[in-house]
């Protein structure tokens, strides 16, 4: 299974240059995950349109009242038979991965997913899959514009951060 992963896409609406953007680096994906700071609900239900509803996300935040009201700050998926923590975040960049540990920590979480910091990361510590996917749209606190890939095959799990140039608003 191949799963495309985003964060930090801080959009107003959905625009052309976001629409190529998926269908570019998502288009051969069978599930896509944000994790947070959509700041736009229209961003959130283009997503779900383009995936034909196989979407799991969080809220950020930078999320407002319509976004929080229908995602959750943290969830759990099993997917393919591995567990998924996703969390956007919160606080300052320096110590963000033990305080998401934290949070899933009697989860049993094979990976945990966030966003927020805009920088990508993509490594192993004590057993888990830290994976940040950076952000494709926004380089405040980051020097390039990254998403991410994840695959899943038979229970074990592999995530690819993939550059995708500068964005242009």
């Amino acid at each position: 299974m191949k799963i495309g992963v985003l964060s930090d896409t801080h959009l107003q609406r959905v625009n052309p240059e976001f629409k190529a953007l998926l269908k570019r680096f998502f288009g051969d994906c069978d599930a896509l995950i944000h994790v947070g700071d959509f700041t736009n609900i229209a961003i959130y239900e283009y997503l779900k349109e383009f995936m034909k509803e196989k979407v799991y996300a969080v809220c950020g935040n930078m999320d407002g009242g319509e976004l929080r009201k229908i995602l959750p700050e943290r969830q759990v998926v099993d997917i393919e038979g591995v567990k998924l923590g996703l969390i956007h975040g919160w606080g300052a960049p320096y110590g963000i991965e033990e305080r998401i540990k934290a949070v899933f920590a009697t989860e049993g979480v094979r990976a945990i997913i966030y966003g927020h910091t805009h920088n990508p990361a993509n490594h192993w510590d004590s057993g888990i899959l830290f994976f940040n996917p950076g952000s494709p749209t926004d380089r405040i606190y980051a020097s390039r514009n990254t998403l991410g890939i994840l695959e899943i095959d038979k229970g074990k799990i592999m995530g690819r951060i993939v550059e995708v140039g500068p964005w242009k608003k």
